[in-house]
This record gives C-alpha cells, sequence and structure tokens, in this order.
C-alpha cells in the first residue's frame, strides 16, 4: 500500500504546478470582490435589476439558438449587438449617474454584516411595530391623515428622492409629529426601511385601477399604487373616517383592526422565502374578512 502511494505521489503530484501567492493576490482579490458586490448590490436596488434579469433571460434564449443552429434569430442577434450596448448607456443613464454619486459619499465596507445574523434576517424590531401600531390609530382616533410606507426586499430610493431626507428612529410621538395638520412635513407619504424613517413628504404613484372606490380620496389611490409597483406594506390613516386601511401586493384592506395591522407588520418582519410569505399574507387575509 506505502509503495503504490509513493507511485502516485511520484507520477502525478509532483509534476502539479502550485502558484506562489502574495500579500497583493490577496488584496486584488479582496477588492475585485467588494467592487463586484457593490455592483450587485446597486443593481438589485435600483430598476437595473428588473432590466438585468430580462436582459438575461434572452442571453438564455440566444444560448439555446445558438445550440440548435437557428442562423436567422444568431444573426439577428449579432446585428442588434451594437444597438443594444449604445441603448443600455441611455436607458441605465439615471442610476449610472446615481451610481456615480454615491461612489464618492458612500463607505465600501459599511455593507458588510455578515457576522450579524439576526441583523440579517430582521427587517424592524418589535418596538418599530408597537410604534407603528400606536401613532396610526392614535392619529385615527383624532382624524389625522396619514401614509406610511414599510419598504421590503425592493429599495424603494427613486421615490425617497422626492421627498425630504430624514434620520430617524421609528416612533410614535415621531411619527405623530411629522403628520400633525399645518406641519412642514405632514403632506406626503413617509418612508420606513428597518426601524428609521429614511423620507418624508414622498410623492407615490397614483393607481389606474379603475374599479376602485368612488369615496377613496388621493392618499388610498397613493397607496395602492405603491402596492402595485413595489412589494412594500403600506398603511393609510384616512382624514375623513380615521379609519387605518392596509395596501399590499395591489390589494387594499379597509378598516383594520390594531392586533391585524400587528399581524400584518409581524408577517414581513423577517425575511422568508417566498412561498411562506404569500401563504402568511393570504392566511391573515382571510382571518381579517372572517372576523370581519
Amino acid at each position: 500500500m506505502r509503495l503504490w502511494i509513493q507511485n502516485f505521489m511520484g507520477k502525478y503530484i509532483d509534476d502539479w504546478y502550485f502558484p506562489s501567492i502574495h500579500f497583493t493576490d490577496i488584496l486584488e482579490i479582496l477588492i475585485i470582490t467588494v467592487i463586484v458586490y457593490e455592483i450587485m448590490l446597486w443593481i438589485k436596488n435600483t430598476k437595473a435589476w428588473m432590466l438585468l434579469r430580462g436582459l438575461l433571460t434572452l442571453g438564455a434564449f440566444i444560448l439555446v439558438a445558438a445550440i440548435f443552429k437557428m442562423h436567422t434569430i444568431l444573426y439577428l442577434a449579432e446585428a442588434a449587438i451594437n444597438v443594444l450596448a449604445v441603448a443600455a448607456v441611455v436607458v441605465f443613464q439615471p442610476e449610472l449617474r446615481r451610481a456615480l454619486e454615491k461612489l464618492g459619499e458612500k463607505n465600501l465596507l459599511s455593507n458588510f454584516t455578515l457576522w450579524d445574523k439576526n441583523k440579517e434576517n430582521q427587517r424592524f424590531s418589535d418596538e418599530t411595530i408597537e410604534g407603528l401600531v400606536r401613532a396610526c390609530f392614535a392619529m385615527g382616533s383624532v382624524k389625522t391623515g396619514a401614509l406610511i410606507v414599510v419598504e421590503q426586499a425592493i429599495h424603494l430610493t427613486e421615490y425617497e428622492m422626492t421627498g425630504i431626507e430624514l434620520d430617524c428612529k421609528v416612533s410614535e410621538q415621531v411619527l405623530i409629529n411629522i403628520f400633525e395638520h399645518n406641519t412642514p412635513l405632514h403632506d406626503g407619504a413617509i418612508i420606513i426601511r428597518g426601524d428609521r424613517i429614511t423620507s418624508a413628504t414622498c410623492y407615490l404613484p397614483l393607481s389606474d385601477n379603475m374599479q376602485i372606490s368612488k369615496d377613496l380620496g388621493t392618499r388610498h389611490r397613493a397607496a395602492l399604487g405603491m402596492s402595485e409597483v413595489s412589494d412594500a406594506l403600506i398603511i393609510v390613516v384616512s382624514e375623513e373616517t380615521g379609519k387605518v386601511s392596509i395596501a399590499m401586493g395591489g390589494q387594499l384592506v379597509r378598516g383594520v383592526t390594531p392586533e391585524y395591522l400587528t399581524t400584518r407588520l409581524s408577517q414581513i418582519q423577517y425575511r422568508v422565502p417566498d412561498t411562506k410569505k404569500r401563504f402568511a399574507l393570504r392566511k391573515g387575509r382571510q382571518k381579517h374578512e372572517e372576523d370581519n
């Protein structure tokens, strides 16, 4: 057995080439890793993510055409490459400009929190949920209108830019003061990311759904429109009736209770697989309809 091992080592291992690794090589790998990570993170946080998925789908289609030797499709794809390169710069121009602006002001290592699994999995704390619920129903009791967007996986950077930038912790007192009548920040929506309020007086897209009830105002239409273009949970406090409503996934649930709002916020508190999340949301909506 020993002789066989020696023969194997002498025949194969001796001829292997092991390149020398220096400190600069390791540093270069780390720099490239950070750059690729930041580029992927930037793409995911903008509309470019959806466009990139479309390009990947198109690339897969071209690959299939190459495998089966579909010459016409390959000729059209080859002719369109130069045009697509120029079109990509034009289409991504706002995102490219924003990325270059962020490059000089952002710490590239600030996003590496791999060791903190709880922070990675939790979007916001129980304290944030309690503050949101108390503030919404406190404003509803005095008929103070409010529009609150709770961000999930899809980042809402482009809508944040339409408002006034903030950076404060979510609390009942802060939310009530923001939406108080005749205050500078009461008009428009606020966006919450994690446990922080990131922007106020934001403009949201209005829904084009013609089946929306005519007694719903601009706040409810904006909440429904926002839920149609993102995965955010939007909370609306009616200025006319004081009722609290929730919009998510293009669906509007009106006149919810504090318990129901707490349940819905708890369902999106942690990052879970899409199948489990959809099941939880459907179960929560059915329970609310049964209670009513």
